[in-house]
């Protein structure tokens, strides 16, 4: 079994990598020069690739440290001495754009392994169930897209996973430092190697709660009520973290992150800021619809496993036995629609991307449909926490308070920020039935087959500009 799941993971990762040849290929013919945030790292990557390091030669516009151009340079360069190619043929729009498409098969590949240690292992079926997990993932839509432009995506999510993954076996050394490597490709992955510490300090204290548990099962009377539960948790962990032996071995596992951490404040202190560059369009604000936006693209591009009659009917029985607990939320939710919905400059301006038009022609047609839309919210925020029921509810607390930090601060409504978020999600769902994993991986096809066509196919022009003009995520 273990010799056919190779067999069927190599045919998945070459027949995706040739397809990707063959868009990449397209991209190039079409794309000569760069395109949108490209005429910033593109020329920037050059540079480097040229030698000019000094800050003297940093373009104020870009707002990511320069993780992707050296990295880039690391890759290109040696073919110099290789092959004995020309500077202007290493440094070139399509060599450093390559550099994304090996990234999608460093992503595959961590896919990969990901699933093979997130997801147990003991049904027969699971093989064929975690290489179609894989090839669905790694042909997620608004991150494939990116593996042919010159962004931070692909590099960024490689150095994410490769973090999460070094975690998951206990190298916590190499895990801190990928994730540094991640931060350099863009500053908010921070938050994920705190979530790789989250992950160790969720394990410690699902088995000290399983051991209470054990103890107080026979001595103390149940705590009854609503909230029973919530109460019960926050004891522990108040007379968890009342321990110094329990401090102490929860410090002795996550002291590279907490020295990452560290780095990181000093990074905020000595640059006044997380955003480098150009601060002016990326202002922090606490815009708490960006989770419900989130909740709503998690359930559009999983609709095969959060979205079902059964799962309708038991979210609404639920809702009826709880009327008052879900009438509070509803309330609550409507606030923060009300007072925290904000409308970037670019969301409104800039009409090649999709949420241009979301915006458009869904929020900013009738004002009372962003208050229609919460009951929606809510069953996608249900659906999706019921999904991960599976988890400790201190993994649980950990992934969606670092959910929370990294998409709430974000005035622009960017569907580029929630590929991160999504993917780790999806990895740590239950395998899918082989129906479900078929369906979702057709809908991936259709969508990717849509962008595309429209972005190669579909250009435009804007009045007083001679600049083509495309389509995309």
């Amino acid at each position: 079994m273990a010799q056919l799941e190779g067999y069927y993971f190599s045919a998945a990762l070459s027949c995706t990598f040739l397809v990707s040849c063959l868009l990449f290929s397209a991209f190039s013919r079409a794309l000569r020069e760069p395109y949108m945030d490209e005429i910033f790292h593109l020329p920037q990557a050059q540079r480097y690739c040229e030698g000019h390091f000094s800050l003297s030669q940093w373009d104020p516009m870009i707002t990511t440290l320069p993780g992707l151009y050296l990295v880039s340079v690391g890759v290109v360069k040696p073919a110099i001495w290789i092959f004995g190619w020309s500077e202007h043929v290493v440094c070139s729009i399509g060599m450093l754009r390559f550099v994304n498409l090996l990234f999608s098969v460093g992503n595959f590949y961590l896919l990969y392994l990901l699933f093979r240690k997130v997801q147990p292992r003991n049904k027969a079926a699971s093989s064929i169930q975690r290489v179609l997990s894989t090839l669905t993932l790694a042909v997620f839509p608004t991150l494939y897209f990116f593996n042919f432009l010159y962004y931070t995506e692909a590099g960024s999510m490689f150095f994410t996973l490769f973090a999460y993954l070094m975690c998951l076996y206990g190298n916590h050394k190499t895990s801190a430092f990928l994730g540094f490597c991640g931060f350099m490709f863009r500053q908010t992955n921070i938050i994920w190697a705190v979530f790789c510490a989250g992950n160790v300090i969720a394990q410690k204290l699902t088995e000290a709660w399983k051991t209470e548990l054990q103890k107080k099962e026979d001595r103390l009377p149940p705590i009854k009520g609503p909230f029973a539960t919530f109460r019960k948790i926050l004891q522990f962990l108040l007379a968890y973290s009342m321990s110094f032996k329990n401090l102490s071995v929860l410090f002795h596992l996550t002291w590279p992150y907490i020295l990452l951490g560290f780095l990181f404040c000093v990074f905020v202190v000595v640059n006044g800021g997380i955003v480098i560059g150009d601060r002016s369009s990326h202002e922090a604000c606490l815009h708490f619809p960006q989770l419900f936006y989130f909740f709503s693209f998690t359930l559009f591009f999983s609709f095969p496993h959060l979205l079902s009659p059964g799962k309708i009917k038991t979210f609404l029985s639920l809702v009826w036995k709880r009327r008052i607990l879900f009438f509070v939320v509803t309330l609550v939710s409507v606030f923060l629609v009300w007072k925290f919905t904000y409308a970037h400059k670019y969301l409104l301006a800039d009409n090649r991307h999709y949420t241009f038009y979301v915006w458009k022609r869904v929020f900013q047609r009738y004002e009372i449909v962003k208050y229609l839309l919460v009951p929606a919210y809510i069953f996608a925020g249900w659906s999706i926490a019921d999904s991960l029921k599976s988890k400790s509810v201190f993994w649980n607390l950990m992934f969606f308070i670092c959910l929370f930090i990294v998409i709430v601060p974000q005035k622009l409504l960017e569907f580029r920020y929630f590929i991160l978020p999504y993917v780790i999600y999806r990895l740590n769902i239950p395998l899918p039935p082989t129906s479900r994993l078929v369906c979702e991986l057709s809908c991936y096809a259709i969508v990717n087959f849509i962008t595309f066509y429209l972005f190669l196919n579909k250009t435009f022009q804007w009045p007083n500009s001679q600049d083509i003009q495309r389509f995309m995520w």
